[in-house]
């Protein structure tokens, strides 16, 4: 849809972002803890750029997904993936799924698609940003600059009670006083510039 918007437009709009420290995992109402979930894609590394399959100019699947067993004392892994340089007040959020089991070590290529009540292990996919389950495939607009897709699972001590498509309020709310650990991978995209291919361009996965 944004593929559309003008390339001066977007680029008039560069400065309007909603900015990283919106971000899910900085929320000051949320304790991350000091232990790490190791979370990476076999698709694309930290900082680097998305393959198009994965954003609305291709076929817009959600991509692969791996991570190290989360700490002892965690009964289930939540992930929100956001995009902080949306020209929003928020991030937008692209995928929202809860109550993974702790014995799953990864998400395969378009797994995160609408799945109504949710799966047959308890896994469900929740809202994005449009109101509609599963992925939203990342559509920066044209001249906007390189956008950060920033990918944040968690490690539950309780696996809340969302009912069959909670939305990010929902989840921030369940993650209060629940993290055990904390993962967080980052993958840009950008339309009409020069393509960013070793994360120089985000300011988050470098730091």
């Amino acid at each position: 849809m944004l593929e559309h918007v003008p390339f001066w437009l977007g680029a008039l709009m560069h400065n309007m972002r909603a900015g990283h420290a919106k971000l899910t995992i900085v929320n000051p109402d949320l304790d991350v803890g000091s232990s790490s979930l190791e979370l990476s894609s076999p698709a694309f590394a930290n900082g680097a750029r998305l393959p198009e399959r994965f954003t609305a100019d291709g076929e817009g699947v959600s991509p692969p997904l791996v991570w190290r067993d989360p700490p002892e004392g965690a009964t289930s892994l939540a992930l929100i993936v956001e995009d902080p340089d949306a020209p929003a007040p928020y991030p937008l959020v692209h995928a929202v799924v809860w109550n993974i089991p702790t014995g799953e070590n990864r998400l395969a290529e378009g797994a995160i698609v609408r799945d109504g009540t949710g799966a047959a292990d308890g896994r469900d996919v929740g809202r994005n940003s449009y109101l509609g389950e599963g992925w939203l495939p990342p559509d920066p607009p044209t001249g906007h600059g390189n956008h950060d897709y920033v990918f944040q699972l968690f490690a539950l001590r309780d696996t809340p009670a969302l009912g069959a498509n909670p939305g990010r309020d929902a989840l921030v709310k369940a993650l209060k006083d629940n993290i055990v650990a904390a993962g967080l991978l980052v993958g840009t995209y950008s339309r009409g510039e020069a393509a960013t291919t070793d994360g120089a361009a985000s300011g988050l996965a470098t730091a």
